[in-house]
């Protein structure tokens, strides 16, 4: 055959000519090539045309339903010639910034599949709450695998909604008695959100769920009791966000002790307890034995005379039932409050590990608490010093005598107190991340505006809780808010320190009525006439709302509490911290109104986060900061830069001190070297974290603005 034809085999009858985009420059071809940029698939027999790669997908469009989307998609405008298109979807999850993304993980589902789809829809679920998401719709066809070059595509951007978590995975039985059951289990995978609670639904596995009951959890445990004895129990739990429940777990089963079980398992304990000791040694432990479960009765007697003691103080306001707070010092012996608020634990109970901090009274310590018939827990103790007087003693117990009356998910729960050794304790939950303020500092910009209202949620749930008790308190302004490792904020009553230890020399530490004030947190009319009421605390939270958006900002920076209050009482308000959503400064805002009772009240604040939650799309309007002629000297949210001289003196300016070593070590030793610096730069130096990073730079881009306005400034 001549160039521009073929003949395929000895076989074939003559020669034909090389189809549309091949070619033959020689004579004698078997084959025609195919010619730059067209392939042949492996199937493709010599006399079919030679076709190309197709175009992207066109014309997207996402459907976002809570974690689940739906893309739909038109088929690209070039096939390449060939009628086998198809479409695969890569899935990538990415930083709220979208600065890094990583493929999702194996659990999202694609339906009808992620690879190979031949209609231009998809719909993909399981994905996580409020999480931006990348997706590329790639067309392929049969040779697109001969291409050298990735399939054309187009991409998506989508931000998930709110969704109420995911499944339990599994459950595990911790223990069983004739009428007990004690099980506990992970968290869900995606929680979607900070875990408010656990719903457990349990029945009888003769019956069938409609007989079921409910019982609630605010911890991934919990003992279920008033069984019967020998009976098997199907067993379900569901977790519940600020989105709602999710589903209840797959169906377990699970068993009390029989008779026989109770007898046969005590027979096995009794060696261990008893070991080689004498007969009499174990009637004394059976008599002890007998005096708990009577003190017990007693304890139990007790508490339901003093259960319906509370009903009189009731007055119908809050919730249908709600118990109003009793101040234990209208008790003639505060005492007897601490005995009526505040579980005895035996010190043989507690273990103490390592301090952690220190309060008004004395040290606080981390510790583990293991009360008979439960799991061992981790717990925060609070001592009272040695050598204290009789009032201090009395004081230090107040504060299990108020905690001891709430109960609520989002305030510390009370254990217990030792009164009857020393030292004496106040015992409570632990919160593995400690308090709110220096957590967020240690982690700025590592959590998105729905993780930092959620946060504001869970303070605002407890401080409604608190309102509707009718508890107000003077050092409520500084209420320390503590956070485990859900995120889950929770209110604390443990003293001044933290707020104060800053100011021990100003003269309004102290207020002229007298007590010490907190005065970044207190509301103008607690400081002025020491009106502590709930619209006080709302003024509080404001500012704390201030310090979550701000990661751990020191409200009014270093102005002197003179200058705060003059500040405040010419109407100045703290600007909105970087990045925070407009909507949410409004709500500062609103909290510090001047006129008391034009400030919401925190059923509102509640109220208001929730709609903030279900619609981040009203999060997205980021506040801006206003210029405030009467005071422009008090906007610190931009250092004066001309002010500092060294590069020590910028990074302790805008509390970033911790990456000094490194920008020396790196060369950058003056504030004129500084300000050429790139995000490439911080990277090589070692500021990895994204916050960290942004407001480095944003520090830059304001110290080059001023250096422009004043060249000789930083000279």
């Amino acid at each position: 055959c001549p160039a521009g034809m073929f003949k395929a085999s000895q076989e074939a009858e003559g020669c034909s000519h090389c189809p549309s985009n091949s070619r033959s420059p020689s004579e004698a071809s078997p084959i025609c090539t195919c010619r730059t940029g067209y392939y042949r698939a492996d199937f493709d027999p010599p006399e079919v045309a030679c076709t190309s790669v197709p175009s992207g997908p066109r014309n997207v469009i996402s459907i976002v339903n809570e974690t689940s989307i739906i893309l739909e998609w038109h088929p690209p405008r070039e096939t390449g010639g060939r009628d086998d298109v198809t479409y695969n979807i890569i899935c990538k999850k990415c930083r709220a910034d979208r600065r890094s993304c990583s493929r999702c993980d194996d659990n999202v589902e694609f339906v009808p599949r992620q690879l190979g789809l031949t209609e231009c829809r998809v719909s993909i679920s399981s994905l996580w709450a409020h999480t931006p998401y990348t997706f590329d719709i790639q067309a392929i066809n049969g040779v697109s695998n001969k291409s050298p070059f990735p399939p054309q595509h187009v991409s998506v951007n989508i931000t998930t909604n709110q969704a109420a978590p995911s499944t339990v995975p599994i459950m595990h039985q911790v223990s069983a008695t004739m009428r007990s059951i004690t099980l506990s289990w992970p968290q869900p995978e995606q929680p979607n959100g900070i875990i408010l609670d656990y719903e457990i639904r349990y029945y009888e596995k003769e019956h069938n769920e409609f007989n079921s009951s409910m019982a609630r959890s605010q911890t991934n445990t919990a003992r279920i009791d008033g069984l019967r004895p020998g009976m098997v129990y199907v067993v379900q739990v569901r977790a519940r966000t600020v989105a709602g429940y999710g589903k209840f777990s797959g169906k377990m089963c699970f068993q009390t002790l029989t008779d026989d079980d109770y007898k046969s398992e005590l027979r096995e304990q009794l060696p261990l307890i008893a070991g080689s000791a004498a007969a009499g040694v174990v009637f004394i432990v059976s008599l002890v034995a007998i005096s708990v479960v009577c003190s017990r009765k007693r304890a139990y007697s007790k508490e339901a005379v003093y259960s319906d003691k509370l009903q009189h103080y009731s007055t119908g306001r809050g919730s249908p039932g709600m118990k109003i707070y009793i101040d234990p010092f209208t008790y003639e012996d505060p005492n007897e409050a601490v005995r009526e608020f505040a579980k005895e634990i035996d010190v043989s109970f507690v273990k103490i590990e390592e301090v952690i901090g220190a309060g008004e009274f004395g040290e606080v310590y981390k510790g583990r608490l293991k009360l008979p018939g439960k799991r061992e827990i981790y717990v925060a103790i609070k001592t009272l010093k040695a050598g204290y007087s009789e009032k201090q003693r009395r004081d230090f117990l107040s504060e299990a005598s108020i905690m001891g009356q709430f109960d609520h998910p989002n305030i510390i729960r009370l254990e217990g107190v030792v009164t009857k050794s020393r030292p004496v304790m106040i015992i409570t939950e632990f919160m593995e991340n400690g308090a709110l303020d220096s957590f967020l500092r240690q982690n700025d910009g590592q959590f998105t505006v729905i993780q930092l209202v959620g946060m504001l949620r869970g303070i605002a749930a407890g401080m409604k809780y608190l309102a509707e008790m009718n508890y107000v308190h003077r050092d409520l302004a500084a209420r320390n808010i503590l956070v485990n490792s859900n995120l889950v904020c929770k209110v604390s009553d443990f003293g001044l320190s933290r707020y104060l230890q800053d100011d021990t020399s100003d003269p309004t530490y102290t207020s002229s009525l007298g007590g010490k004030i907190p005065v970044r947190w207190t509301a103008p009319e607690a400081i002025a006439y020491r009106k502590f009421t709930s619209a006080s605390d709302v003024w509080s939270y404001g500012i704390v709302m201030w310090e979550v958006m701000s990661f751990g900002e020191r409200p009014y920076w270093d102005m002197s509490n003179q200058d705060v209050i003059n500040a405040i009482e010419q109407d100045y308000r703290l600007p909105p911290p970087m990045d925070c959503p407009a909507a949410l400064h409004q709500l500062m805002l609103d909290c510090w109104q001047k006129d008391r009772n034009s400030r919401p009240r925190f059923a509102e604040i509640v109220n208001t986060l929730d709609k903030m939650i279900r619609n981040p799309a009203s999060l997205k309007t980021v506040a801006t900061i206003t210029a405030v002629p009467s005071q422009p000297l008090l906007d610190r949210s931009i250092p004066d830069f001309t002010a500092f001289t060294t590069v020590d003196d910028w990074l302790s300016a805008i509390k970033m001190v911790q990456y000094r070593d490194s920008f020396l070590t790196a060369g950058f030793t003056s504030l004129p070297l500084v300000t050429q610096m790139t995000s490439e730069d911080l990277l090589r130096i070692g500021v990895t974290l994204a916050g960290h990073q942004k407001k480095i730079l944003n520090s830059i881009h304001s110290m080059r603005v001023q250096m422009s306005q004043s060249p000789t400034a930083m000279a």
